[in-house]
């Protein structure tokens, strides 16, 4: 592998678009545009990394981007990774929608109400995942299927038929107004 401690030759086309991006006032071109300058005048990467306060590994990373992409490494790209980091393929995204769909009973939990905790643990039990993950992988890939998580909310039930009735009614007194909230000052009394 070659070693790029200075820039090739410049063209003249480069050298214009070079100079006109030191003026720039995009920071990320005016430094890449100061830095291939320097390096066709001669000076070292050392030197260069010194008069432009950053170290010659910088230095030497624009010039191989130069020497790899031409005048396109003057323009900031994605850092973002080219590659899906999923820790879940096709089948075991689907049968992790499956799984939200049963009770956590199912798998010998002593809860009926799913966690994105519970079901990133139960993921790795069920051999879905190769190594354990968190929460948050688990609401992404949830997310990615179209399942908006929403942690479950406990409610009181009864089997009462007059149960509805009952609590629709449970705020008012006896006079069939509504009854203040306590802590809220009652006017007149």
């Amino acid at each position: 592998m070659r070693k790029y401690t200075r820039v090739r030759q410049l063209t003249a086309e480069e050298q214009a678009t070079l100079v006109k991006g030191a003026k720039s006032t995009a920071g990320f071109t005016v430094r890449r545009s100061h830095i291939l300058l320097l390096s066709a005048n001669g000076q070292t990467p050392q030197q260069i990394a010194h008069q432009l306060h950053c170290g010659d590994q910088t230095v030497r990373k624009v010039i191989r981007a130069f020497e790899r992409d031409g005048l396109a490494c003057l323009q900031a790209k994605s850092r973002r990774p080219h590659h899906d980091p999923s820790t879940f393929d096709a089948a075991s995204r689907q049968r992790l929608a499956e799984m939200v769909h049963r009770s956590p009973r199912d798998f010998g939990l002593e809860t009926s109400v799913w966690s994105l905790a519970l079901l990133a643990k139960v993921c790795f039990e069920q051999g879905l995942v190769a190594r354990p993950v968190s929460y948050e992988t688990i609401r992404r890939t949830l997310l990615k299927l179209g399942i908006d998580w929403q942690r479950a909310r406990h409610r009181i039930t009864s089997h009462d038929p007059h149960y509805e009735r009952k609590k629709a009614t449970a705020g008012l007194d006896r006079v069939g107004t509504a009854a203040p909230r306590s802590g809220t000052p009652v006017m007149g009394r």
